[in-house]
């Protein structure tokens, strides 16, 4: 929640071009109300004005891209806003994704068509609506010759396992938290944003007996199809698991929830990895220590970028979801099915037209 990032991007068959890219910043104010409200401390009218004040800001940002980047609005076929989530709810009776950012406003503010709710369609057809991107990871990145998995370290990490020529089906599922809990602990312990290249881990050692308790949550063991998010994995659940461990320097907590991210991603990697590479991306990859102790865990598996693949790691996501927005104008399918456990491919998303 630092930054709304935005990309601007021409397709072709099987490529792409990225004209131009803005991260523009939240406003304080509004960050915070963001934050909270993904702790459920927002009641409907406020979630109703972070919605119209999220989408202000989206438009602010897409209108900003365009200016930027000199390329005529007539141009430009439609803005794909994957929106701010509050609360991921796949499981239960009566499953949803809430993100906000009035689409509506987007729309108005740019003059463009937007495409915004990606996730509902997967959820009514019975999928858990997450992840979306391993379809354009599929696209983008699949090989003939190479077994590749492509690992996202956001807030959530999610994997996205893709066998060469497609001989076998595509794996994909949100493995825990990245960064959600890393950022939340130093943002509670020090006042800043993130752990830049995981220096207050660095000085800290892992706890065992807090690393156990943290590792028994249920959902590292859920086999996928399975998705997830910060309404399950916050600063709240960090104080759960420490209850037991009150005296712990903040440096040890936060190694230790360094080491938690490792070790539930590189317990849930697919085991047939021979010869397989790992392509990381997200703003973990700016995590030196972080990479660093994956790259160990990883042995003789080799591990870098998107950057490898021609893609800059800090602009997958905004990059796959102008490409969802461009399934979706075309009347294509965005979700994998064998990997969101819906029933059937989908085309996604809701039109706001120009």
């Amino acid at each position: 929640m630092d930054a709304v990032d935005a990309a601007l991007v021409s397709f072709g068959e099987h490529d792409l071009t990225i004209k131009e890219t803005l991260s523009l910043p939240y406003p304080e104010q509004l960050r915070q109300r963001l934050l909270l409200a993904t702790r459920n401390q927002a009641d409907a009218d406020q979630l109703g004005e972070l919605d119209t004040l999220t989408g202000q800001h989206f438009g602010t940002t897409a209108a900003e891209l365009i200016s930027r980047s000199g390329i005529s609005k007539d141009q430009i076929a439609a803005i794909g806003s994957h929106g701010q989530t509050i609360r991921h709810q796949p499981g239960g009776p009566a499953p949803f994704s809430m993100q906000i950012g009035n689409a509506a406003c987007i729309s108005e503010t740019t003059g463009l068509t937007t495409v915004a709710d990606f996730r509902s369609r997967d959820l009514a057809a019975g999928g858990q609506g997450a992840p979306l991107v391993p379809a354009f990871h599929q696209w983008l990145f699949g090989s003939d010759q190479q077994d590749r998995c492509i690992l996202n370290l956001g807030g959530i990490a999610n994997i996205t396992w893709l066998p060469a020529a497609g001989r076998k089906p595509v794996i994909g599922f949100d493995t825990g938290p990245a960064n959600a809990l890393l950022d939340a602990w130093c943002l509670d312990q020090t006042g800043r944003h993130f752990d830049e290249n995981g220096h207050l881990a660095s000085e800290g050692a892992v706890h065992t007996e807090l690393l156990a308790s943290m590792v028994s949550d249920g959902y590292f063991s859920k086999a996928p199809p399975k998705s997830t998010g910060k309404e399950r994995f916050n600063l709240d659940w960090i104080h759960t698991h420490l209850q037991r461990f009150p005296e712990l320097p903040p440096a040890d907590v936060q190694r230790t929830l360094l080491q938690l991210t490792l070790i539930t991603i590189l317990r849930q990697m697919p085991q047939e990895s021979a010869g397989m590479k790992v392509y990381a991306c997200g703003g973990g990859t700016f995590n030196s220590l972080l990479m660093n102790e994956l790259r160990v865990g990883l042995g003789s598996v080799a591990l870098t970028t998107t950057a490898d693949l021609g893609l800059d790691p800090q602009w997958v996501e905004p990059v796959a979801f102008a490409w969802l927005a461009k399934q979706t104008v075309e009347g294509l399918a965005g979700n994998l099915p064998e990997v969101t456990g819906a029933r059937g491919r989908r085309v996604l998303g809701a039109i706001y037209p120009a």
